[in-house]
């Protein structure tokens, strides 16, 4: 049975280039960083979990929610193929109980934090909003969508950052985690505009203060799907 399944709906992705340099104290033993034409990608990440379910149960008042988190990609070696995954510099929920049991199971790095989201929809197009509160100061990301959804492209930009399908953490300087994420090939959004306001070194310190002087080099929304997160194990370098 899957540790965890869901719906991964909306999902709002935000990607800067950033120097690989900058993620060497945060890369997991036994990954490298996965790059895409070359450049190294960060991205801000909001979306909605939906009918989630824990070991087959669902838990009261903790099925549906918000989470917005700050990832980076990677890859690894093993059994003559490459394993692209992501490794998460801070994911925030609106609920205690997901960051006690992601951080204490999954070794990952939860912050719970108030949140909220939001959808509205004209004639022509969506918007979707997700928010969250971080030392008093209100975060958002707004991202304005056509109607119409569209595969996503072989060997394109958006499927480098949507197919990525295992978690890496890094638990201390020799212990790295990995756990396998299943989903089918996602479907997106065409983008209209957005608006980023976000404080980088408030929500996740210094080293991603120049975030806050940065301009996306892209943005995508996809349609998401249902998603199951397999258990654990610890991997051998």
């Amino acid at each position: 049975m899957s540790f965890l399944t869901a719906n991964w709906n909306n999902l709002a992705l935000i990607n800067y280039v950033i120097n690989p340099k900058m993620l060497n104290k945060y890369l997991p033993k036994g990954t490298e960083i996965d790059l895409w034409n070359d450049k190294c990608y960060v991205s801000l990440v909001g979306f909605m979990f939906n009918n989630t379910k824990l070991l087959g149960l669902k838990i009261p008042f903790h099925i549906n929610f918000e989470e917005v988190n700050l990832r980076f990609y990677v890859k690894r070696f093993e059994n003559g193929g490459w394993k692209r995954g992501v490794v998460f510099i801070k994911e925030v929920v609106p609920k205690r109980a997901l960051s006690l049991i992601a951080n204490t199971w999954y070794k990952e790095h939860y912050q719970t934090n108030k949140m909220s989201h939001g959808v509205t929809e004209n004639n022509t197009s969506r918007t979707f909003t997700y928010q969250w509160k971080n030392n008093n100061h209100w975060n958002s990301i707004q991202v304005e969508t056509k109607l119409d959804q569209s595969a996503i492209e072989l060997n394109s930009e958006a499927e480098f950052i949507t197919e990525h399908y295992f978690g890496y953490t890094k638990y201390d300087k020799n212990i790295t985690f990995e756990y396998e994420v299943t989903h089918p090939r996602w479907e997106q959004f065409e983008i209209i505009n957005y608006k980023i306001d976000v404080d980088f070194e408030n929500n996740y310190g210094k080293d991603f203060a120049f975030l806050n002087e940065s301009k996306p080099v892209s943005v995508f929304l996809a349609k998401g799907s249902k998603i199951t997160v397999e258990n654990k194990r610890k991997i051998k370098s």
